[in-house]
């Protein structure tokens, strides 16, 4: 290869990368692997170290994001760099050389900066491009784990990872029934619930921040790295886990960390390997992107090599088709894995991805499986023009440089699933283990074509047993959810239907006031819905209208022939007669706020959104929060009550 051909190399591949960070870090968007990234990044570097031109743009010299619009921007007292990096142990040992360091989690959030001033939390900043960050101040004070004071009066200095665990990332999209709103990952989750506006949204997606650096504490006589985690910890931070080592034990180190991977609830990416002594480490310097005192080990990526056998176009109900390799199980990281995500068109088209293929898979950062090389390269797979469920016409969109696709069918069954969805979801019918992508499966095997057939599916068991997911368990278990489910509320039925406006609330309001007669209920009219609190003109319109179409008589008239409606009913209760409540933050006691909600109006009170002079109470975990509620409240006059002390008032 030429100088010349090597520049063009170079400038093909600082854009290709440049381009995959932004949709990265900016969209959620992966357009190229991780492993595909670090192959690149890594032929970046040979080439510039060998050809000594580096583009001003270049991924090797500039680090993290640009800056986004709205947020009050901040220029760091110091760069704040990324790391260099090694996946090899020697080299890792040989790096820290007769020294010691800490080892601890490189944390797969968002970097902060953190200064407090006076015992105060004065500013918060995030790592921005390195040179430039947000100001993020009040995103931060709403963080439940970061202490608003401190007992150090000196200037304190610190830096941190943002980030949801996956955990708190699971509960947040198992509230959200659309499936094609769920967050694609807890990172980019953080980084959207820290970098915008509203405090509200950090706190309530439990964002944590933990240390991993002290950089300043004037007034604090510390000589080691190690000295500085534990007089954070004393002040009340959560840092991350780290262990002192040296070269001697260091691969064990590694060892107890890998262990312990599989079960750790916050996301990590590897390891960072810190020189302990401080003076030393500030001797080091830095070079144009990186810090010479520190260094990230990653994970050597498991690889096994199999046979590429089926591209399957998994459909979703926007009409998008996504790209699943199938391919000969192999074990990685202790697990069988037999299909992998391949994402969009572009990854695909770069594999050059072909039936019978001999690819190379991986579990990046040992979890998600992904292709990292096609060694035949036949690219012999044709995208599908028409649709694998309805055989409608596909189209291909390309959306900054994303290819993507689409059924255009409007009426493609699988479109129609998001009803589907809503129907077994736990406020409706609640048929436990039915996802989306299970109800597409069971739709694109013709075993659903409206709602009364979910309580038929032992007519299709061994359609269903041979499903990608699916089994003799998994079927078991899925008739016994529907047998279960078959057995319900008029309240859950009239909102698991879909009615337009009618959600859990006006469902349990609308079945009280017919006595809990589903006769009633289907048949109402105009005005005597208008008559039941919460039912406007438009509403009742949009009430009567679905009970009037034909499709939906024959819908319901098919669900009565295999459902049994529970009609008993009770009078409500008046323990909180005529109070009214609102909720906020987190609950222990009760699975959600719809729960409660349901509690507080069983026994005559009222549940509103937001605080005002008619609120009467207002039920939080955290009564000293500095939330506007919390605010609202106290300015107001409103009674601030726990979830314990709810739960006295319902069974008083």
């Amino acid at each position: 290869m030429t100088i010349e051909e090597k520049k063009n190399r170079i400038d093909e591949l600082s854009e290709r990368l440049n381009e995959a960070s932004r949709a990265y870090y900016t969209d959620g968007a992966e357009i190229i692997s991780n492993f595909e990234y670090d192959e690149m990044y890594d032929e970046l570097l040979a080439l510039e170290d060998e050809t000594g031109y580096i583009r001003d743009d270049s991924p090797s010299i500039n680090v993290g994001y640009e800056t986004a619009a709205g947020l009050p921007k901040v220029t760091h007292e110091s760069k704040m760099l990324s790391l260099n990096k090694t996946k090899d142990r020697e080299e890792l040992k040989a790096w820290l050389g007769d020294r010691k360091g800490i080892l601890s989690w490189k944390l797969d959030g968002l970097t902060v900066a953190l200064t407090y001033e006076n015992g105060r939390l004065a500013q918060a900043v995030t790592r921005g491009n390195g040179i430039e960050g947000e100001l993020i101040t009040q995103n931060v004070l709403a963080c439940k784990n970061i202490p608003k004071s401190i007992a150090h009066k000196g200037r304190v200095m610190l830096r941190g990872e943002a980030v949801i665990k996956y955990s708190d990332f699971e509960k947040i999209n198992a509230a959200i029934e659309d499936a094609d709103a769920k967050y694609k990952n807890p990172r980019n989750l953080c980084s959207g619930s820290i970098r915008q506006l509203d405090p509200k949204v950090t706190a309530e997606r439990n964002v944590n921040i933990y240390a991993f650096s002290l950089y300043r504490a004037d007034g604090a006589d510390l000589k080691t790295r190690h000295e500085g985690m534990e007089w954070l910890k004393g002040l009340g931070f959560e840092t991350v886990d780290y262990l002192l080592v040296d070269s001697s034990d260091l691969s064990d180190a590694i060892d107890k960390y890998e262990a312990a991977i599989s079960d750790f609830d916050i996301p990590s990416d590897g390891l960072v390997l810190s020189f302990d002594d401080l003076e030393y480490s500030a001797s080091l310097g830095e070079t144009a992107k990186y810090p010479r005192d520190s260094i990230a080990f990653k994970w050597r990526d498991q690889q096994a090599e199999t046979v590429l056998r089926e591209i399957e176009w998994s459909p979703s109900r926007t009409g998008l088709l996504n790209p699943v390799a199938i391919f000969d199980s192999v074990e990685l990281e202790g697990t069988s894995v037999s299909r992998a995500s391949v994402h969009n068109i572009n990854i695909m088209e770069d594999l050059a991805l072909g039936i019978g293929d001999s690819i190379k898979v991986y579990k990046a950062n040992m979890i998600i499986p992904q292709i990292s090389d096609n060694l035949t390269r036949s690219a012999n797979i044709e995208i599908p023009k028409t649709c694998p469920v309805c055989g409608g016409e596909t189209k291909i969109k390309d959306e900054e440089g994303t290819k993507t696709l689409y059924c255009s069918n409007p009426n493609c069954p699988a479109k129609q699933v998001k009803s589907f969805e809503h129907f077994v979801s736990r406020d409706a019918l609640n048929i436990e283990g039915l996802s989306e992508a299970g109800l597409l499966k069971l739709i694109g095997i013709g075993a659903i074509a409206d709602y009364a057939d979910l309580f038929k599916l032992q007519n299709h068991k061994e359609d269903i047993v041979e499903m990608e997911g699916f089994g003799g368990r998994s079927y078991e278990n899925l008739i016994t959810s529907a047998e279960k489910a078959s057995h319900t509320t008029p309240a859950r039925l009239l909102y698991g239907l879909g009615v337009p406006g009618i959600g859990t609330a006006n469902a349990t309001t609308i079945a009280r006031a017919c006595r809990n007669k589903w006769e009633e209920i289907q048949n109402l009219d105009s005005e005597a819905l208008k008559m039941i609190e919460g039912i406007g003109d438009v509403m009742a319109e949009d009430y009567v209208r679905f009970f009037s179409d034909e499709s939906n008589k024959e819908a319901v008239n098919k669900l009565l022939e295999v459902l049994s409606i529970d009609e008993s009913f009770e009078e409500a209760g008046d323990a909180l007669l005529g109070k009214v409540f609102v909720i906020t933050g987190s609950l222990e006691h009760f699975e959600n706020r719809k729960e409660l909600k349901a509690a507080i109006e069983a026994e005559g009170g009222k549940v509103a959104g937001s605080v005002s002079a008619k609120t009467d109470f207002l039920i939080t975990n955290d009564p000293n929060s500095g939330s506007s509620k919390n605010k609202t409240a106290r300015e107001l006059g409103v009674s601030i009550i726990t979830e314990d002390e709810i739960m006295k008032m319902l069974n008083a």
